[in-house]
């Protein structure tokens, strides 16, 4: 099993969309990023923690690429809001790619390069790349936090 680890806007909607993809085997909401240890929901909405948001993704790379995880973290937030998803706004709304391995930074940035040279967007892409580091996992009531409420299908 292999670790990815995404910051796309609020994680519920994120969540849902990689718990979809066969061949991810487990994920988890949670922090990363910051600077307090074991930082509450509560602090990291302060926007003063400097943490993001984020799913860590668990998958089997027999059965998903990263290259096809990176597409589902595309499709499912605008890269190119620079702190700020829809109407969450703040550092911990970021737009984050906390790579694990240097294979996945530079199939990071070559997407980003990709994206930009082929104006899949109107505007640059501003996500994040950086490596991964501590992974704070969010208190348990956030965990699968759209399919606990039979929502796993809406776009959040």
């Amino acid at each position: 099993m292999s670790k990815a680890t995404f910051g796309a806007g609020c994680f519920w909607g994120v969540e849902a969309a990689f718990r979809r993809v066969r061949g991810v085997t487990d994920t988890a909401v949670g922090y990363m990023g910051g600077t307090l240890d074991n930082p509450t929901y509560a602090e990291v909405c302060t926007d003063t923690s400097g943490h993001a948001e984020v799913v860590d993704v668990t998958y089997d790379p027999d059965q998903v690429s990263y290259e096809q995880l990176l597409d589902v973290f595309w499709d499912n937030h605008n890269p190119t809001t620079l702190n700020r998803q829809g109407p969450d706004v703040g550092s911990q709304y970021r737009s984050a790619i906390f790579f694990h391995s240097s294979e996945q930074k530079a199939a990071a940035q070559a997407a980003i390069e990709y994206l930009n040279r082929n104006s899949r967007y109107r505007h640059p892409i501003v996500t994040e790349v950086t490596p991964a580091s501590t992974f704070y996992r969010a208190e348990e009531y956030h965990q699968r936090y759209l399919e606990k409420r039979g929502l796993e299908h809406c776009h959040i």
